[in-house]
């Protein structure tokens, strides 16, 4: 894999930087002159728990290769694990 994660839509390829660049800009545009706060921790946390969910899914549920895929110790993993209540 390269050093970008591309995801194929309508025959051109994105990479992970473009889907989260567009939503935030929906994001913004979705506000109609309202101020944000936390943003920072809301985009963290809508890619971390999926992130998380697909990798654990991928290796059959084994946190501690999960653990290696993700560059994490496995008890910080067991730890984001708790803080987003996935089992």
């Amino acid at each position: 894999m390269g050093k970008y994660l591309t995801h194929k839509v309508t025959g051109s390829e994105q990479t992970l930087s473009d889907h989260v660049r567009h939503c935030v800009e929906d994001y913004f545009a979705h506000l109609n002159g309202h101020d944000s706060s936390g943003l920072y921790h809301l985009v963290l946390a809508e890619v971390e728990r999926p992130l998380l969910e697909t990798t654990l899914k991928h290796c059959d549920y084994n946190q501690s290769k999960a653990a290696i895929i993700l560059g994490l110790s496995r008890s910080t993993l067991r730890k984001k694990l708790e803080h987003y209540g996935i089992g």
